[in-house]
């Protein structure tokens, strides 16, 4: 297994890289949001992130823009939020970047109103961004969501995907599927999509928000989704999405969800 953190965009990116480095993680989970991650920053340290990525000996996957709007009701602003997803993909390629981690589109306002139809423009702008990304050769991991943002959260949610778009992955964050439930929902994800399943997000919560609170802080018992992972032979990549401004609790983490694994 192969354990990852998370850049906070509000900082730059060469920062948050020395700052991760330090912690001794296997790869960084580029998060291209602004304002200090665009695709624009990115390319223009380039070198500098390639740099630091050997020195720390840092792989590298990244995270397509979370705060965009691709099933928007607003033509505009969908082409633009695909245009910031295909400038993302196109700046991870350029460090080497292989996997990408996709949001379906969050449905907001009055398109909770005609869900149907927001669905319908979420699935077009999907289709323009997985063309880009065969064109580069990389994987989109597409992840699971919460109630709250009306986008797909039931394993079943996602047959109509996945029968659509052979190539697409699954990103299966745990937290998410702890949402709005009397019982996590990754068992279902496991059991139905082991074959698509190449990304993994953790961080803990109390089954009402998507707090991203560290390991053993909220309600969530990894130690049967970890074994339920091992009976399908995952062994990829586990990015853990702890937001603690104190980062001893994002290394305690790492450490805690480590000794889980081996021993589910």
């Amino acid at each position: 297994m192969k354990y990852g953190a998370m850049n906070l965009p509000t900082k730059p990116f060469t920062e948050e890289l020395e700052a991760l480095g330090r912690l001794g993680f296997d790869y960084i989970e580029l998060t291209m949001d602004a304002p200090e991650s665009t695709p624009e920053k990115i390319l223009k340290n380039k070198d500098t992130i390639k740099e630091l990525l050997q020195s720390y000996n840092l792989g590298l996957i990244a995270h397509l823009p979370t705060f965009i709007s691709i099933a928007d009701l607003y033509e505009s602003i969908r082409k633009a939020s695909i245009e910031e997803n295909i400038k993302a993909l196109e700046a991870g390629v350029a460090l080497g970047v292989k996997k990408f981690v996709l949001h379906p589109g969050t449905i907001r306002g009055l398109a909770k109103q005609v869900k149907a139809q927001a669905h319908k423009y979420a699935d077009k702008s999907l289709m323009a961004i997985l063309s880009r990304a065969r064109e580069l050769q990389v994987s989109i991991c597409i992840e699971n969501m919460f109630p709250e943002t009306h986008g797909p959260t039931e394993a079943a949610d996602f047959e109509n995907i996945f029968q659509k778009y052979h190539d697409l992955k699954l990103t299966l964050d745990i937290a998410h599927a702890h949402i709005g439930t009397s019982r996590n929902r990754s068992s279902q994800f496991i059991e139905r999509y082991p074959d698509k399943l190449s990304h993994i997000h953790v961080s803990d919560n109390y089954g009402r928000e998507d707090n991203h609170l560290p390991i053993g802080a909220g309600m969530i018992y990894f130690g049967r989704i970890f074994k339920e992972l091992k009976m399908i032979g995952y062994d990829e990549t586990m990015t853990i999405e702890v937001f603690s401004r104190d980062r001893d609790y994002l290394k305690i983490s790492r450490d805690k969800v480590a000794q889980m694994w081996r021993s589910a």
